[in-house]
């Protein structure tokens, strides 16, 4: 037993790798485990061992040889195929293999300490990832639109802009208006009067004047109404039925809804003749406005005519073909007629178009041999008159409501 001990000693010593209680050799087990086997079964057999072990003499230190001038022999205890133990000198192949094995990943750490220990490694990136996402800076929250809104109208600072623009949206006059002003020299910036409407001023720190009135630092903020519009109003100014003056009780308690800011300067998107009524939209924004009206909008509005007489199929044909308005083909998107109605023997007519002409639908009606009784504009876009909203009454838009406006129904 002591015999058996000792040649485990000395195999462990010859190389590192078998340093380690957890190292196999070829026969599939762990060598303390083979050894012991191997000595309990020859005790059992007889007395004698049935092969003797010699040992090489010990390795001299560092200190006293640099480096033995022979390799000492190591006996192997290996189990051969017929399943007994026998003794070599030789290192088992396995053995062998598992060495140069070992002293490759050696010479690879060495090269690339990262892969010695992958598993590590990767643990350790991904803890360093759950780190900066948990430092990672946090998005600044997402305010509403209404707090957005108040913040650009009242806090962010404004960027220079052209003298006319700001004329026209502090409310002096249209920016035509504003423009004829400014030629006739009566406008001064900073002191100096100021001939170019193309001039850039800041409304927030420029002293602007006109006809020797101050104009105030805070613009109105924007607004946008939906109106029905009665027969009878025009939406020009300076008339006493303009659909402007429909605003006069709204724009008389101003000061309590908005103290300190000027009254904003109101007109109509777009244009309905005095016999026309329905949906109109006023407002102050002229970029808004100018986007809405535009022909390269294309966006659609549908009117509801009452005509009289009977409409047979040729006067829908004849709709639908078109006719040509100031020397342009305008060809209606619709032409349906509507079911009718019981207090009324008139045909009621629904006819959608995009041109947005002048007289576009009452051309399109006349062209066809038919005469208007009663014309009414229902929808622009995708928003469409309010049914609860009386004649001659408006509603104050909302955001989903302006972008409708600005799109075409689905």
């Amino acid at each position: 037993m002591a015999l058996a001990t000792a040649a485990a000693a000395a195999a462990v010593s010859f190389h590192p790798i078998l340093s380690r209680p957890t190292c196999v050799l070829g026969c599939g087990r762990r060598l303390p485990a083979l050894l012991l086997r191997a000595s309990s079964s020859s005790t059992s057999t007889s007395s004698a061992p049935d092969f003797n072990i010699t040992f090489a003499e010990p390795v001299p230190s560092k200190a006293s040889s640099p480096k033995p001038s022979a390799q000492p022999v190591v006996p192997w205890i290996v189990r051969g195929e017929n399943g007994k133990p026998s003794m070599t000198t030789s290192l088992p192949p396995d053995v062998l293999q598992a060495i140069a094995l070992s002293e490759a990943e050696a010479k690879k750490a060495k090269k690339d300490p990262r892969k010695s220990q992958k598993g590590a490694f990767a643990t350790s990136v991904a803890n360093v990832k759950v780190k900066e996402k948990k430092a990672a800076p946090v998005a600044p929250p997402k305010f509403s639109k209404a707090a957005r809104r108040f913040y650009n109208e009242n806090i962010r600072e404004s960027e220079p802009q052209r003298l006319a623009k700001v004329l026209a949206a502090a409310g002096v006059a249209s920016r035509r208006t504003s423009e004829e002003l400014i030629f006739q020299g009566k406008v001064t910036v900073n002191g100096s009067v100021c001939t170019s409407p193309q001039t850039k001023v800041d409304i927030s720190k420029d002293s602007i004047y006109v006809n020797g009135n101050r104009i105030s630092k805070k613009l109105p903020p924007k607004l946008y109404f939906a109106l029905n519009k009665p027969k009878g109003y025009i939406c020009s100014f300076g008339e006493t039925k303009s659909i402007i003056s429909l605003f006069d009780d709204y724009l008389k308690g101003w000061n309590k809804i908005q103290p300190g800011v000027p009254k904003p300067r109101l007109f109509t998107v777009g244009r309905l003749d005095v016999a026309t009524a329905g949906l109109i939209i006023v407002t102050n924004d002229g970029e808004f406005a100018q986007k809405v009206t535009h022909p390269s909008s294309n966006i659609t509005k549908e009117y509801v005519v009452t005509v009289d007489g009977a409409v047979h199929r040729k006067h829908l044909i004849a709709i639908s073909e078109g006719t040509k308005i100031d020397g342009v083909k305008c060809v209606p998107d619709l032409v349906e007629q509507l079911a009718a109605q019981p207090d009324t023997k008139r045909t009621r007519l629904r006819i959608v178009v995009h041109e947005g002409r002048n007289h576009e639908v009452r051309e399109l009606v006349h062209n066809a041999g038919l005469e208007v009784y009663a014309l009414k504009r229902v929808r622009i876009g995708r928003f469409r008159l309010p049914s609860d909203l009386g004649i001659g009454k408006f509603v104050e838009l909302k955001q989903a409501d302006i972008k409708s406006l600005e799109g075409n129904k689905q």
